[in-house]
């Protein structure tokens, strides 16, 4: 519980230690603000798994104290827990004009859009909640109307970062707002919470304009369709992808229905300007000729359903990738992510393209939305907080930032490197970090929400891996005989035709261990079953060196 009425506190209740499901929390007496609500991809071994989201085990405890939640941008990784935490905790959200439009989306789909209440702000908003007063400032990213946010608390001021870099050029022209950040540095900011994705990369993070430079070149350099692949949300580059189509004279057709539906609010919205009739449906472009079409999908992290798997897979229903035509990646790999988009990039080399792949400082066709640490000392310069929280990164990212902020002036020991779910408290003016609360992975299945846990992802690995045996027998209730079985059935152990005598001496044992234990006189089915498992499971190890799921089926009669 909290030391003390008037304590300010700092929860981290996602993205640390990680990359994706930002949610962090402030809280000043009993005023709760939430930042970010956002969701990560599973990696393989979260077999069946869609989406892992964070806990909010705390948040529901104390959900009468929750004033707000605050969006800082819209990327997946920030937004897309929110409809699965909106179905627990219905409080307004706060985010700009893109970000709700955005938001607005996923809302719809989950259908949740008239029991929410969204309010737009801008970076010069400010908000009264409860005993904390909220402002903005503007940031720059790789995406639209990404903001900064300034807790004013009795205790001292509290800033959040969000994701950012500093690009002196932006193409969107919505810079940085430097002489805001130095102005709320210069009024004294107690905690900074800052970004740390690209803090092991030396230097200033590059300007989105010289992807823009690249792309033309290539546009004009390609002899039959060009095929760009990108996030959906990076509104800046679908804008240089349409102007590089403009100047050579090409259509645009969009595949994947996140991009879809992210131009047509970038469009709608007034991010996003593409001339009359550019715009063409996926079924038109194999009609056209090759030199004068261009395609914008989806898929650029290897994402096996997204548009780029389905056209390196030659399985898009309408789209088909012919020798000649040039591909390009505009984003790099997420860690982890690299396998699978080497995969696709095989399967286009196969079908005869010119594939544009690798690291943006190698091809030009991408620089990062996060600052390095030239942008992150600067950013702290900018601030000089008393005391400092490196957030969004891995832990070698945390610490790599520590320094940094160590070598412009941040007193050692005034950093606090945490984990999930720990909270840094402060108490006139001194922060310390001393208890947790409940946090961690909440799992995504389909339309259920939470209720597949370690036990179930174990028992699907185990699937996976070494496949399944089902013994089925049918014993008399009254005189304890079989009557029939036990019979055998496999999945994805090993085939039944090419394995008899394996499953015969399967069924021998099953009958030998029920038989032996009704001579003992024991007749609970459980029992029955957990020495059928125990008897099988070290018979087939000793044969196969495998440990299949065994799953005992005793049928009374």
């Amino acid at each position: 519980m909290r030391a003390n009425e008037n304590t300010l506190s700092i929860f981290a209740l996602g993205g640390i230690n990680e990359i994706g499901k930002n949610m962090y929390a402030v809280q000043y007496s009993n005023d709760i603000v939430i930042i970010d609500c956002g969701g990560k991809f599973p990696d393989e071994s979260l077999l069946g798994i869609d989406l892992i989201i964070p806990d909010i085990t705390y948040l529901e405890k104390n959900q009468d104290h929750i004033r707000a939640l605050l969006v800082t941008h819209g990327h997946e990784d920030h937004i897309g827990g929110i409809p699965y935490f909106l179905k627990k905790l219905n409080v307004p959200i706060y985010a700009t004009r893109f970000t709700l439009g955005l938001i607005e989306l996923k809302l719809e789909e989950h259908k949740l859009n008239r029991d929410t209440t969204l309010i737009q702000v801008d970076s010069d908003s400010k908000l009264e909640l409860g005993e904390m007063q909220v402002s903005f400032f503007r940031t720059s990213h790789s995406i639209p109307d990404c903001l900064g946010i300034v807790f004013h608390t009795p205790e001292g001021n509290v800033v959040h970062t969000g994701d950012f870099k500093f690009d002196l050029t932006p193409v969107n022209n919505q810079y940085s707002d430097i002489h805001k950040m130095a102005e709320i540095g210069s009024q004294g900011v107690l905690v900074l919470l800052s970004e740390s994705t690209n803090a092991e990369r030396t230097g200033l993070t590059p300007t989105e304009r010289m992807v823009g430079n690249h792309m033309d070149e290539a546009f004009i350099k390609a002899q039959g369709k060009v095929i760009v692949s990108t996030f959906a949300s990076n509104v800046n580059r679908v804008q240089q992808v349409v102007d590089a189509a403009v100047k050579t004279n090409r259509k645009l057709a969009l595949l994947g229905r996140s991009m879809v539906n992210v131009v047509s609010v970038a469009i709608e919205r007034g991010y996003l300007t593409i001339p009359e009739g550019m715009i063409i449906e996926a079924h038109e472009v194999d009609q056209m000729e090759p030199e004068k079409v261009a395609i914008l999908c989806t898929g650029s992290q290897g994402e096996p359903m997204a548009a780029l798997a389905r056209l390196a897979s030659a399985n898009h229903r309408d789209v088909a990738i012919l020798p000649g035509d040039t591909v390009i990646l505009a984003a790099s790999p997420i860690p982890g992510n690299e396998r699978d988009v080497s995969r696709i990039i095989d399967n286009l080399f196969q079908l005869g393209a010119k594939v544009i792949y690798g690291s943006g400082s190698t091809t030009g066709m991408h620089v990062s939305g996060h600052g390095y640490q030239e942008d992150l000392k600067l950013m702290l310069t900018l601030m000089k907080p008393t005391y400092f929280i490196p957030i969004h990164g891995e832990y070698r990212m945390l610490h790599h930032h520590r320094l940094l902020a160590e070598s412009v002036g941040i007193e050692k020991g005034n950093t606090f490197i945490l984990r999930n779910g720990d909270v840094v408290d402060i108490e006139n003016s001194v922060a310390y970090q001393t208890r947790k609360v409940p946090s961690g992975d909440t799992y995504v299945d389909g339309t259920s929400v939470g209720d597949v846990g370690e036990i179930v992802l174990r028992d699907r690995k185990q699937l996976a891996e070494d496949g399944m045996l089902v013994i089925v027998i049918t014993i008399n209730k009254t005189e304890g005989k079989i009557v029939s079985g036990p019979d055998t059935i496999s999945r994805g152990f090993v085939f039944a035709k090419e394995s008899d005598t394996l499953l015969k001496e399967v069924n021998r044992l099953t009958k030998r261990t029920v038989t032996d234990l009704q001579e003992e006189n024991i007749h609970k089915w459980n029992v029955m079953k957990q020495n059928i498992k125990k008897a099988v499971g070290q018979y087939i190890y000793t044969r196969t060196k495998r440990r299949p799921m065994i799953l005992p089926i005793i049928i009374m009669i």
